[in-house]
Order: C-alpha cells, then sequence, then structure tokens
C-alpha cells in the first residue's frame, strides 16, 4: 500500500488518507486487509478508529485505490451515517438488518398459493 495524499481535518478529529495499492497477481484487498495496512501506515491509528471509506479497482488492472479515515476517536468515528457504518461491520448498526429477514419466516399457505398462481400464469388456456 502506497499513501498518495495526507490531510489532517482538525474540525472533524480525523487524518483523511488517499492510498493505492498495486496487487500484481493476486486479488483485490479486502476491507481488513485495507485497515490493517493503514493502521501499520498511519502512526498511532487503531482498527476500531480506522473507517475506510471508498475503494476502486479498475477492470483488468492489478491496481486499488481509495480513502480511508482514521479518527482520533472512536465517538467521532460514530458520526459517520449509518450506511457507511453497516457496511463496515458496526456492531450497533449491523445487528438488526441481520435479525429483521430472520423474523419472517413464510408459512406453508404462502407456498401454496406461489404455486397455484405459477400454474395459472403457465398454463394459458384451460
Amino acid at each position: 500500500m502506497e499513501i498518495t495524499n495526507r490531510k489532517e481535518n482538525p474540525i472533524l478529529n480525523r487524518v483523511e488518507i488517499s492510498w493505492q495499492w498495486r496487487h500484481v497477481g493476486a486479488a483485490t484487498p479486502t476491507r481488513t486487509e485495507i485497515i490493517d495496512a493503514v493502521v501499520k501506515m498511519e502512526p498511532g491509528a487503531t482498527k476500531d478508529c480506522v473507517l475506510v471509506k471508498s475503494v476502486s479497482t479498475r477492470f483488468g488492472q492489478p491496481l486499488t485505490t481509495g480513502n480511508a479515515f482514521v479518527y482520533g476517536v472512536r465517538a467521532d468515528l460514530e458520526k459517520e451515517p449509518k450506511y457507511i457504518l453497516a457496511r463496515h461491520g458496526s456492531k450497533e448498526e449491523a445487528a438488526p438488518a441481520a435479525k429483521e429477514p430472520a423474523d419472517e419466516a413464510p408459512t406453508e399457505t404462502e407456498g401454496v398459493a406461489d404455486d397455484n398462481e405459477a400454474t395459472e400464469i403457465a398454463g394459458g388456456e384451460e
């Protein structure tokens, strides 16, 4: 990983890093690998205070670029939008979304109604 731009943002208590990663002969780096690399490159950074904002890989090229934010404290990171925290795996935001589909189990009558409807559409003439 190579840092291409580093900007300190004292108003939001974060460091904004633009980076590029050449991965010849390997897959696109995962979010976890990117976070680990940012922690190694940025002094004083911890895994729970790093947020990968964007990742972009060009088709056919072993080059991935992106942006990462390194916050001073976890409370400042929590001010990011909910969808970014959910994408990043924040336990507070992702846990309710994971439980919703499990609560709704299809009943037996719903499956029968779907089969009858499919037969009516497929059959055409009677």
